[in-house]
């Protein structure tokens, strides 16, 4: 098998990973939030702590990904995550208890780590030692697929399928994702030199610059869960935009999957800071545009404009980390993920409290945005800190 095929199934096997454990096990819950509430009766400030133990359970994950080093193992829960994102889903169908629905949500959020951190460790680490460019733009483009893909079944299935119905085929769509994201992914090489025999050494940012770092990857985890949680709920609550809430999901999605690959050229010309503070400008506009505006355009809009930014924002950090660590890129990234994991579990809980206190979110996306221009702000402290780092090594 030529190196571009190997190349070529390594980040399918990555896509078809984050279409399972993010666009479904994960962003199913953000399409399907209004009709467990219609249906099921799940209140606003229950629906809030859901999606808090959700990150909670992705921010366990990130602790392990952080701690652990032996890429074997990684390996290994890597496959488990892809085995708990389809049981999570399908165990959403099985109960109307809350219980039942926060330890799904919990497990849920495990194996979003599984996929986000530790696939991503995998693709980027075969993709160095393989020569090829340390960029995760094409594998990212999962978390946008899964997420239209969702949009487009619930879209389709919706008169047919009540909020029970949509998980269960969730889940089956579920295990077909999962049979290639298992088979196309190797056992990683665990030596510490590319197959070339050059030594691949790590080059990590010192820790002042780390600190910040992480606080602005805080702020922007506000940003990001209040709008990946509650855009349809949102837009659903707007006078006369009724049933339309999945479509804007389904234009996030649209955003969000070329999204990263864009990000990586802007990247590449800019730098990698410059990039991360444009995506972070614009997805402040994208989070205010449905609370500035009450028309379909409006929601679309901002919609497009979140999915555009924050998974290129993900993608540019997780990308920087593995080049700072190269043999253990899941070191840094699980530092990270802890920042932005705080974040997410705190967004959507003060968020759904809000809703209840004030009838609708819209006071939580201004409350986002505002933490999401802070973090630009401190990006933009960075690149001062990066060229004064710069000058003192040179």
């Amino acid at each position: 098998m030529s190196l571009a095929h190997q190349r070529l199934k390594v980040l399918c096997a990555g896509v078809f990973s984050l279409m399972l454990t993010l666009g479904i096990a994960r962003f199913a819950y953000t399409s399907l939030l209004p009709q467990m509430q219609s249906q099921a009766g799940l209140g606003l400030a229950e629906g809030g702590w859901l999606a808090a133990l959700n990150y909670l359970g992705y921010l366990c994950g990130a602790l392990l990904a952080s701690v652990i080093s032996d890429l074997r193992l990684k390996d290994t829960l890597y496959r488990w995550g892809l085995l708990v994102a389809i049981v999570s889903t399908l165990v959403m169908a099985g109960s109307n208890e809350l219980w039942v629905w926060a330890t799904s949500r919990f497990i849920a959020g495990m194996s979003s780590a599984a996929g986000m951190l530790l696939g991503s460790a995998l693709v980027l680490n075969w993709l160095l030692r393989h020569g090829q460019r340390s960029e995760l733009g094409i594998h990212f483009t999962g978390l946008g697929l899964g997420i239209v893909l969702c949009a487009l079944l619930i879209g389709v299935l919706d008169s047919w399928l009540d909020w029970r119905g949509h998980w269960l085929m969730l889940g089956a769509v579920g295990v077909l994702l999962a049979i290639p994201a298992w088979r196309w992914l190797p056992p990683p090489d665990t030596s510490g030199k590319t197959h070339s025999g050059q030594a691949m050494p790590d080059n990590p940012p010192s820790r002042w610059y780390l600190r910040i770092f992480m606080l602005s990857y805080f702020c922007t985890g506000v940003g990001y869960v209040v709008s990946a949680t509650f855009i349809v709920a949102i837009v659903e609550q707007q006078p006369g935009l009724e049933g339309r809430g999945n479509l804007a999901f389904l234009l996030l999605g649209l955003g969000a999957a070329p999204a990263c690959i864009i990000w990586d050229l802007v990247a590449r010309r800019s730098g990698d800071l410059n990039a991360l503070i444009m995506a972070a400008l614009l997805q402040v506009l994208g989070i205010l545009l449905p609370v500035l505006h009450d028309s379909l355009w409006a929601a679309l809009i901002g919609a497009w404009l979140f999915g555009a930014t924050a998974i290129g924002m993900v993608s540019l950090v997780l990308t920087m980390a593995g080049r700072y660590y190269p043999t253990r890129p899941a070191r840094m990234m699980g530092r990270m993920t802890l920042a932005y994991g705080v974040a997410q579990i705190v967004g959507p809980a003060l968020t759904g409290h809000l809703a209840a206190h004030y009838g609708g979110y819209a006071i939580g996306f201004w409350l986002a945005a505002g933490v999401m221009f802070l973090g630009a702000l401190l990006l933009f402290g960075l690149t001062f800190i990066e060229r004064n780092e710069a000058n003192a090594q040179g």
